[in-house]
């Protein structure tokens, strides 16, 4: 079982990029404890920037640094990154085409017992909408650790989402087809496709499993390029299968089943099934009592799946 969340990862990648690299600087809103920056701040000292609790001032610093050259990495909680920055996001950062990398830690419901303050479902839906900005959300902590050093060698806005605690391992060490902006084919099938991104993709991977045992085979995508979204890999998944599901940590409007459902409605006719949070504030638990309550597991996506293809 893996122990190692994907905020570690990035603080790791990070923090030996910056041992060689004097130009990349991370800042935090009092999230460097949240957010797994600790060890960034400790060992580069002068590489780092508190900002305290003042999100908008954190992306409008990270968006001054970039334009005198500084690789910046904005660390903080999703919920409050997305929505109470935005217009700093916009023009600061991606009007003004900044080096900004913005890392949303605690994504989803991730903050579950702490109530809908703290939920972040409309992430997707808010920074896919801004122009200039890409958008991530990587499954797990190899794919992680892939994405960033992808990153860390080009100078364009990126919004990046992560969980707050460990997921399981989706790939193994050194055996991840990764290519950036381009889905990975988690496990092939052509019954049913599976598309998922984020901390559903362990779940997507564990239903697929289920699935094989019942002689239905699924194809699982890991869509943790959400914009700019891999057009080519979801019409494929179009035309060879029976049926998409589609099953996200985020907000049933403007997130990935909204994207999918625009490709294959342009594309091809294809059965969509959109599994995510419904429009109502969410309810508060752990994150394994919230997705069960709302079908975002295993279960659900296999009952999903019989629904499609009956």
């Amino acid at each position: 079982m893996n122990n190692i969340a994907n905020k570690a990862v990035i603080c790791d990648v990070l923090l030996q990029a910056a041992n060689k690299d004097k130009n990349i600087v991370v800042l935090c809103s009092d999230s460097r404890g949240s957010g797994s920056m600790t060890a960034f701040a400790n060992s580069n000292p002068t590489q780092f920037i508190e900002v305290g609790i003042a999100e908008q001032n954190l992306v409008a610093i990270s968006a001054g640094l970039a334009s005198c050259g500084k690789k910046t990495y904005a660390v903080s909680p999703a919920s409050f990154l997305s929505t109470r920055s935005m217009e700093q996001v916009k023009v600061d950062v991606a009007y003004s085409n900044t080096n900004v990398k913005l890392v949303g830690i605690s994504g989803g419901i991730s903050y579950g017992s702490l109530g809908a303050t703290h939920h972040s479902v409309n992430d997707i839906a808010i920074m896919s909408s801004i122009a200039n900005m890409r958008v991530y959300l990587p499954s797990d902590r190899f794919q992680t650790k892939e994405l960033i050093e992808k990153l860390l060698q080009d100078k364009k806005p990126a919004y990046i989402r992560v969980g707050r605690n460990a997921v399981e391992d989706v790939y193994t060490d050194g055996k991840i087809d990764f290519t950036l902006d381009k889905a990975t084919v988690v496990t092939e099938g052509n019954d049913i496709a599976i598309i998922a991104c984020g901390e559903m993709v362990s779940t997507a991977k564990v239903a697929a499993d289920q699935l094989q045992t019942q002689g239905i085979k699924a194809r699982v995508l890991d869509m943790y390029c959400l914009k700019p979204l891999d057009r080519q890999a979801i019409q494929k998944a179009a035309e060879e299968c029976k049926g998409i599901i589609t099953i996200e940590e985020h907000s049933c409007y403007g997130g990935l089943g909204s994207l999918v459902c625009s490709v294959v409605a342009q594309t091809c006719f294809t059965k969509v099934k959109v599994l995510a949070l419904p429009d109502e504030p969410i309810v508060s638990g752990k994150s394994p009592q919230i997705f069960a309550h709302y079908g975002l597991n295993s279960a659900g996506i296999m009952a999903a799946v019989k629904e499609i293809l009956k």
